[in-house]
């Protein structure tokens, strides 16, 4: 009876079966139960591009020699085969040295998408679809700040074209696939999740991609990103990859930005981008206290263009934009965005803060490309001779040390006669001023807003700022030609 009541027991801990596990039950919640018929109606529209560089951009192409092989070797005919197909050192015949993937937009008028690196500097561009069909295509216009190409084919062949969706409504963790048509190989689909957005990877001044975990691998350049509605929400541009293939991390420029750079290179054949006319730079914690702003917001005005529409609109050094034709703008890189997409000649509002107050202005948009073709917009880095030695007046406070500006000072650090201020002379070992980039050589311009032209002066308004207990003060730097604010904190005694 012992034994039998045992062995029940043990029945009861007896581990069940499970019924097998189907491939549908692992699929996560919300997920599409297969991207199968989005693929088959899309991929017809995904290309493969092509692209012969140059005559003159061939000169750099590596030469080609035979490997070194055991007689007889079936590896010696190929590569001798090879190089008589090619024209042995004769770059002229060398194969397509760029290959990508696009998608059409028009069917009706042949209008595809694909990226700029992909058919830049390029003497021909091919098109190859899905059916293997490969024919010619015109580049329509380019453009190397969002890395985006528009091309045209003519044919009788009946086209299918994908249509774009509005990026703006995509979250992180949404379901994505991407399809190519890298090397020729006919169309690859990948799918993933949107890992994050506007990243900026200093890709460009308006960098803003769309990170995902779908591959995209080499070739993939140009592709569609779409969402599960089958639009295009993204157009695939770049990876990082350590090792040259895909490892998760892939980007993609988001669809609303693309749109108006698309219609503008088909109607154009360039583009036509908003242009404010000022440098701006990044509001910090410190720099908002020092401005007395609520927090560390809006995009800093380091410097106005001479003749363009800022300075007609009276915007200084110092002003911290903070809404641009009813756009806020939380974070200084989002500003350039939104002037680009401000259609030329359009007078807009511009809210601004200025000496602990709101203020509003009326612009009038600008022509960026206008401006760059006049040099208005200036690049300009010059080589410094070597400095004259001085020890200067030391600000404590600050961690500097200070000089009046002389003309041989002008001289040596090449700082033009209308540029006034106070010359740093060194920055001391350590100090905040060392950490954040000041060095021998920078002119002080302003302080918390205030000219000065004497280390006097500059002492004056630090001993101000600490008895009316700021933690900081603003420093207007320039160094040679170029400006930027910089905030440094004050020992109040209160630590």
């Amino acid at each position: 009876m012992r034994i039998l009541v045992f062995f029940i027991a043990l029945l009861a801990f007896a581990p069940v079966t499970a019924a097998p596990v189907q491939a549908r039950d692992m699929i996560p919640p919300g997920a599409p139960n297969s991207f199968a018929d989005l693929a088959e109606r899309l991929s017809p529209a995904v290309v493969n591009v092509s692209s012969t560089p140059k005559k003159e951009d061939r000169r750099d192409l590596p030469e080609f020699d035979i490997p070194q092989f055991p007689p007889g070797s079936p590896f010696e005919d190929f590569f001798e085969e090879f190089l008589d197909r090619h024209g042995g050192d004769d770059h002229d015949a060398l194969p397509p040295a760029s290959l990508g993937s696009g998608f059409v937009i028009d069917a009706e008028n042949g209008y595809i998408v694909t990226n700029n690196h992909v058919v830049r500097d390029s003497a021909e561009v091919r098109v190859t679809f899905q059916d293997d069909s490969t024919m010619d295509a015109e580049v329509i216009g380019t453009d190397e700040k969002t890395d985006i190409a528009v091309l045209k084919i003519e044919t009788k062949k009946k086209l299918t074209a994908v249509e774009f969706g509005d990026s703006g409504k995509m979250r992180v963790g949404d379901w994505i696939f991407a399809i190519g048509n890298p090397f020729g190989l006919g169309g690859t689909v990948t799918a993933g999740i949107v890992s994050a957005q506007q990243r900026d990877i200093n890709a460009g001044p308006y960098d803003d991609f769309i990170q995902t975990d779908a591959s995209i691998n080499r070739g993939n350049s140009g592709g569609p990103m779409f969402n599960l509605n089958g639009d295009v929400i993204g157009i695939n541009t770049a990876i990082f990859s350590p090792s040259g293939g895909s490892v998760g991390i892939g980007f993609a420029i988001p669809s609303n930005l693309a749109q108006p750079i698309i219609r503008q290179l088909i109607e154009y054949g360039r583009t036509r981008r908003g242009w404010l006319g000022v440098k701006i730079q990044t509001v910090t914690d410190e720099i908002a206290e020092s401005l007395e702003l609520d927090k560390a917001r809006g995009a800093l005005v380091a410097s106005v263009t001479e003749g363009g529409p800022a300075e007609e609109a009276k915007l200084k050094v110092g002003d911290v934009i903070l809404e641009f034709d009813g756009k806020p703008v939380n974070e200084m890189r989002e500003l350039p965005r939104i002037v680009a997409e401000t259609p030329i000649d359009k007078k807009v509002t511009l809210r601004y803060w200025r000496d602990g107050k709101e203020r509003k202005a009326k612009v009038r948009v600008g022509e960026l490309e206008k401006a760059e073709e006049e040099g208005l917009i200036e690049s300009d880095e010059r080589d410094l001779p070597t400095p004259p030695s001085s020890n200067g007046v030391e600000i404590e406070d600050l961690g500097l040390s200070l000089s009046k500006l002389t003309d041989r000072m002008r001289e040596s650090y090449n700082v033009p006669d209308d540029i006034e201020g106070v010359m740093i002379t060194d920055t001391a070992r350590g100090s905040e001023a060392q950490e954040k980039g000041l060095d021998e050589g920078d002119v002080i311009v302003e302080i918390n807003q205030q000219p000065v032209d004497a280390p006097k002066e500059v002492q004056e308004i630090v001993e101000k700022a600490m008895k009316d207990e700021r933690s900081s003060v603003l420093l207007l730097i320039n160094r040679e030609g170029d400006v930027r604010f910089v905030a440094l904190k004050l020992e109040t005694g209160d630590e």
